[in-house]
């Protein structure tokens, strides 16, 4: 079975509902998530947006959210979920605001894309702190075992 990650908020490729953007609540969308490979210690997830601030002349990528150490036997997350409903022992990064959570799109111009990015890792982390998407990154390098991707855009 492959992982796969998925929203019942919006499909791969279609828009993302104002609900989950700054010019809605802001909430985290639902995600769900199967296919986790045997031998997974913990799971991370990463949101971004590669099309900042500009998607026809992109400079940066603007992260929205980090998590690791999520446990292998979890399915997703609710809407909205707040950081003392995630799972035990999930730990949370910082986004491009410099504060953990998640941050919605919110572009300034054009349509833009957002990754939803989930990794199956072979490893579980000690309390990294409240690293960056690229600390996670580099933690992460040689213990992936699978991920998954969903993509949604949004244009204000």
């Amino acid at each position: 079975m492959t992982l796969k990650l998925t929203s019942t908020a919006f499909a791969h490729l279609g828009p993302i509902p104002l609900l989950y953007t700054c010019d809605g609540r802001d909430l985290s969308p639902p995600l769900s998530w199967t296919g986790v490979p045997p031998g997974t210690k913990s799971l991370a997830l990463t949101v971004f947006d590669p099309d900042a601030p500009d998607p026809d002349a992109p400079k940066m990528t603007w992260v929205h959210w980090v998590l690791y150490n999520i446990p292998a036997d979890s399915v997703g997350f609710q809407q909205g979920i707040s950081e003392s409903d995630l799972p035990a022992g999930t730990r949370q990064g910082v986004n491009d605001w410099h504060r953990t959570g998640y941050g919605g799109p919110c572009p300034p111009i054009g349509r833009h894309r957002y990754f939803f990015k989930l990794y199956a890792l072979s490893t579980d982390f000690p309390d990294l702190g409240k690293l960056s998407k690229a600390g996670l990154e580099k933690a992460m390098r040689g213990h992936v075992l699978a991920e998954a991707e969903l993509m949604g855009t949004y244009q204000r």
